[in-house]
């Protein structure tokens, strides 16, 4: 725990080393950062896939529900996951995009394990 909050606090104040991010798998970017509501991210490679995340709005969505549709405002967020196909099966990236949008929504706070 101590080195990945070393690893974090270094991104934050841009003072990462390139031996600070050698070794990895997979990244996350946060466009979402600076309003943006979607991006590009490219792979860093050796890594085999970066998962972007954009900012989060709140948006009209239609909701099922027993008595019929309804318009609704949702809190939304764009994901965006670029993979390298020699390594990840588009089917299983996609997989795990709807499994990850799933989990987010519906994370419940109060959920204890």
């Amino acid at each position: 725990m101590v080195e990945l909050n070393k690893l974090a606090n270094n991104a934050r104040n841009n003072k990462l080393s390139p031996d600070d991010i050698q070794g990895g798998t997979f990244t996350i970017s946060n466009f979402g950062t600076f309003k943006n509501l979607t991006g590009t991210p490219i792979i860093n490679q050796p890594q085999v896939a970066i998962l972007a995340t954009g900012t989060i709005e709140k948006k009209p969505a239609v909701l099922e529900t027993p008595s019929g549709d309804v318009l609704a405002i949702r809190h939304k967020m764009m994901l965006a996951l670029t993979f390298d196909h020699r390594v990840v099966d588009g089917a299983l990236g996609g997989a795990f995009l709807l499994n990850l949008a799933n989990h987010l929504e519906n994370f419940d706070i109060n959920l204890t394990i």
